[in-house]
């Protein structure tokens, strides 16, 4: 048997924004409780926002204590500060961090015995669904606007903590590609880096199946298309729109089928170093790809390959396998991702101590190799 578990409603396209209002209208919501991040504010992206509950005279309270790598404290602020401003639905505005601050919040909210959020971590047994959320990405990465996933950092124990919860997905998500115009291009490469990641993760998990695989092929071409320009010039919008589902669509694959080691070996950099999320994916993806080509999933890397722009035509399994690699490398190194974990300041004495946290990682039983914490320091090592 299989799952599929996607948004109430979607909408995608410059200025889809303006949905806000006709939406919460339509379910009768009256305040708002909007969470973004306090560079968006800076910037004046939040502005784009609070212009359409203005103008529809929707009263809203800003929550802006987003961290990159969210923690368990900014949760439970998010929690107290929902409590105290009579708001009855959440707006969700910025990358993977926003979005994944205010599942949390809103999970809590309605499932107070998971207060401590620690007990959120894993598949957690919450029995109502959260606080309704509309959820706008400003990066074209995580797709946290369409996953039933989020991550919280528990900074004590110096863990990323992957908490998986059909109960969490936004009601709405509204992908606006005109909210992602001024990513500069680190984050554009990395966020972007970071959907290739899952769309090649979950092609490759034991649990894809034929929806799953569709969705990824289709995002691995886009991201292969599309990634490069988006980078160069920020202002391409039919780049930066065809990222903008790219994204999600790799989102409505991995979300149901899962990831692999690469999300479990970049989750502790986060938590160790606070390494972007969509940097530390980008430059540990080459180095899976080469461990995972031994399982059975190395017959379906023509197929990435072919995807990545490749003419695939009369290569054997080797060589399929040889060219997907070179493609995500070639991609990788021509929007300047960092190739070597040294170059972001990850310490050689930490990698014992990473590699028995990935292995520990909830997206480890993705993998379509066994692994153990031991073959894990040893792709840390070739990585370093």
């Amino acid at each position: 048997m299989k799952r599929l578990i996607l948004n109430e409603t979607s909408y995608f396209g410059a200025g889809a924004r303006s949905v806000i209002a006709e939406e919460a209208a339509r379910r009768g919501f009256k305040k708002a409780f909007f969470v973004t991040d306090k560079d968006l504010i800076k910037f004046g992206v939040a502005d784009k926002i609070t212009e359409v509950l203005e103008k529809a005279s929707i009263p809203y309270e800003i929550y802006s204590d987003v961290k990159a790598n969210p923690t368990i404290a900014n949760v439970q602020n998010g929690v107290k500060a929902f409590k105290n401003s009579g708001a009855d639905f959440i707006i969700a505005l910025g990358g993977g961090s926003s979005i994944d601050t205010a599942k949390g919040v809103g999970i809590v909210v309605n499932n107070p015995d998971f207060a401590d959020v620690k007990s959120l971590e894993g598949v957690a047994n919450t029995k109502h669904k959260a606080v309704p959320t509309f959820a706008l990405p400003t990066t074209a990465g995580t797709a946290a606007e369409v996953t039933i996933n989020y991550v919280i950092i528990d900074e004590d124990a110096r863990k990323k903590m992957v908490c998986v919860d059909p109960n969490d997905i936004p009601s709405v998500a509204i992908v606006d590609p005109e909210l992602m115009m001024s990513m500069p291009k680190g984050l554009t490469a990395a966020t972007g880096m970071d959907a290739l990641t899952h769309a090649i993760e979950s092609f490759i998990t034991p649990g894809a199946w034929t929806i799953s695989d569709m969705l990824e092929i289709k995002a691995i071409e886009m991201i292969a298309k599309n990634l490069k320009a988006a980078v160069d010039n920020g202002k391409d919008i039919e780049a930066r729109d065809a990222m903008s589902q790219a994204q999600y669509i790799a989102g409505m694959g991995f979300s149901n089928v899962g990831l692999g080691i690469v999300h479990s070996m970049a989750h502790p950099l986060g938590a160790f170093y606070d390494t972007p999320h969509g940097v530390a994916n980008a430059l540990l993806l080459p180095y899976v790809m080469e461990y995972n080509a031994e399982s059975p999933a190395g017959e379906k890397y023509i197929d990435i390959a072919k995807a990545m722009g490749v003419d695939t035509k009369g290569m054997s399994k080797e060589e399929g396998i040889k060219a997907a690699i070179k493609a995500v490398k070639d991609l990788s190194k021509s929007i300047n991702i960092p190739q070597k974990l040294h170059e972001i300041g990850v310490k050689e004495e930490d990698l014992k101590a990473l590699s028995v946290a990935a292995f520990n990682d909830v997206c480890t039983g993705g993998n379509p190799r066994a692994t153990s914490p031991e073959e894990i320091f040893e792709i840390y090592k070739t990585a370093f």
